[in-house]
C-alpha cells in the first residue's frame, strides 16, 4: 500500500505539488489523472524518491520515506517517464543488471528474469541489445527490470505511451495480473479509455491539488456525466474555476 500525506514541492516561484495526498491500496488498479503540468509526474518522483518534498509524508507499507528510503525502494516496481535503458546490453542483460542491484543472483535471479521474459512475451527480442528497440520491446524490457525483484508495490508513469494496439492490449492483461496478485498498481495515463477499463480508483489532480479521489462510477455520479472523459474535462474545469 501506497499513503501519500500532504505533499508539497516548489520549484522557485511555482508551487508543482500543494497538499497532495491519496492512498492507493494492495490489490487495486489506481490511476493518476491530471492534465500536463498538474503536478503528476512531480508526485510520482517523490513517492519513489527521486525527489524530496518540502512538506508531507509518503508511506510504502507502512515505511516512512523520509526515514528509510532505501527499505521503500526495494517494495517499489518503477517504470518512470524516462525509460532509460542501456543500449549495449541486452534486454536479458538490463534486468539481470537491476536484479544484481537489488541483491538477487544464481538461480533466484534466472527464475524470476526467465518468468517476466514469459510473462510479458520478450522471448523473441530477449537476447538482443536493446538499441533500435522499437518502443513496445523498451517498455516492456523496462517493466520487467522494475519488476525483478519481485515488488508489491508498481508505480508506471505512462506506460502505454507511444505502444500500438497489441502492446497496449498486452500491457493492460499484464496490470490486471499484477493486481490479481494482490499487488498495489498506480499508474498515470491520458487515455480515457485505459483508465476507464482498469482502475478501481481515480484521483485527479489539477493546479497540484487533489481535486477529485473516487471510483470511476462515484465520478461519473458526482459530476452528472455518463462518459468519464467528460467527467474529468468537468473536474478539470471547476478547478481551473477555483484557481482563478
Amino acid at each position: 500500500m501506497i499513503e501519500v500525506i500532504d505533499l508539497c514541492k516548489r520549484f522557485g516561484a511555482v508551487k508543482a505539488v500543494d497538499g497532495v495526498g491519496f492512498t492507493a491500496r494492495d490489490g487495486e488498479i489506481t490511476g493518476l489523472l491530471g492534465p500536463n503540468g498538474a503536478g503528476k509526474t512531480t508526485t510520482l518522483r517523490m513517492l519513489y524518491t527521486l525527489m524530496t518534498p518540502e512538506r508531507g509524508q509518503v508511506r510504502v507499507d507502512g515505511i516512512d520515506a523520509a526515514r528509510d528510503p532505501l527499505a521503500v525502494r526495494r517494495r517499489l516496481g518503477v517504470l518512470p517517464d524516462a525509460r532509460g535503458l542501456y543500449k549495449r546490453l541486452t534486454a536479458r542483460e538490463n534486468i539481470d543488471y537491476f536484479g544484481r542491484l537489488h541483491g538477487l543472483d544464481g538461480a533466484a535471479l534466472d527464475e524470476r528474469r526467465e518468468a517476466l521474459i514469459a510473462t510479458l512475451e520478450m522471448g523473441e527480442f530477449a537476447a538482443r541489445r536493446t538499441e533500435g528497440f522499437s518502443q513496445g520491446q523498451r517498455v516492456k524490457t523496462a517493466i520487467a527490470r522494475a519488476l525483478v525483484h519481485d515488488p508489491r508495490n508498481v508505480i508506471l508513469d505512462e506506460p502505454t505511451n507511444g505502444l500500438d494496439v497489441m502492446a497496449t492490449r498486452a500491457l493492460r492483461r499484464f496490470m490486471r495480473e499484477l493486481k490479481d496478485e494482490g499487488r498495489c498498481v498506480l499508474f498515470s495515463s491520458h487515455i480515457m479509455q485505459e483508465v476507464a477499463a482498469l482502475c478501481d480508483r481515480i484521483v485527479v489532480i489539477a493546479h497540484g491539488r487533489v481535486v477529485a479521489d473516487e471510483s470511476p462510477d462515484a465520478l461519473r455520479a458526482q459530476t452528472g456525466e455518463a462518459n468519464l472523459e467528460d467527467a474529468f474535462v468537468r473536474l478539470i474545469g471547476s478547478a481551473e474555476g477555483l484557481a482563478a
